[in-house]
């Protein structure tokens, strides 16, 4: 904004990137809350809903977090706006957080409507696991070092530069893209587990009725 004081634009900038603080104890009391009723019985009931929300933390810290303040100061902004960098927190931060979060609830819900017999923590592990380290692979894998190489391209020579021809088709930026590819597939592997888990608890209560 025109006549904006710089020490203004700072500020909010300092305490948007501040929001890894709370956001890393949510995660950490999420955890050791797990950790002390781990005995308790429900607990068990409600293992891998729980995990996603212990997972929702992590990716707070991790996406909207760190990934998140390495592109929020107004240097950085100025530097990586709208390149891969972005990507690789958007990415983090959309699914890490809301994506995981809403599959945590739904199982939380679908758990109370389901029968002990319908019900598949096997397939709710491999689905949770699957889905995280594929992301974690995308993230870090493709996104990241493709968003460090045009933040290396945009410092030297311009955002111009960082978003042209030359680098987005030069032979490191094409590497990095099909470097996701493992991860996509890994990430895919875990859908499919939550539909197959899906499937299989909607047949199950068919042939209950």
């Amino acid at each position: 904004m025109p006549g904006t004081p710089t020490y203004v634009i700072a500020v909010g900038a300092m305490f948007s990137a501040l929001e890894v603080v709370p956001l890393a104890m949510v995660g950490f009391e999420a955890y050791n809350n797990y950790q002390r009723s781990k005995a308790a019985k429900w607990v068990q009931t409600y293992k891998w809903s729980i995990m996603c929300f212990i997972a929702v933390g992590f990716w707070n810290i991790v996406g909207a977090g760190l990934l998140g303040f390495s592109i929020n100061t107004p240097l950085a902004l100025y530097y990586m706006q709208g390149l891969n960098m972005t990507a690789a927190h958007g990415h983090a931060a959309l699914f890490g957080v809301y994506g995981m979060l809403g599959i945590g609830l739904m199982l939380f819900c679908l758990r109370g409507l389901s029968q002990q017999y319908a019900w598949s923590d096997s397939l709710l592990k491999l689905m949770f696991w699957f889905l995280n380290i594929g992301l974690g692979m995308m993230v870090f894998m493709s996104l990241v070092p493709a968003g460090i190489y045009q933040a290396a391209a945009s410092i030297n020579e311009g955002m111009w530069y960082a978003r042209s021809p030359e680098v987005i088709h030069s032979k490191m930026m094409e590497t990095l893209v099909w470097l996701r590819v493992p991860g996509d597939i890994v990430f895919a592997v875990g859908t499919l587990f939550l539909a197959i888990f899906a499937i299989r608890l909607l047949l199950k209560r068919k042939n209950a009725a």
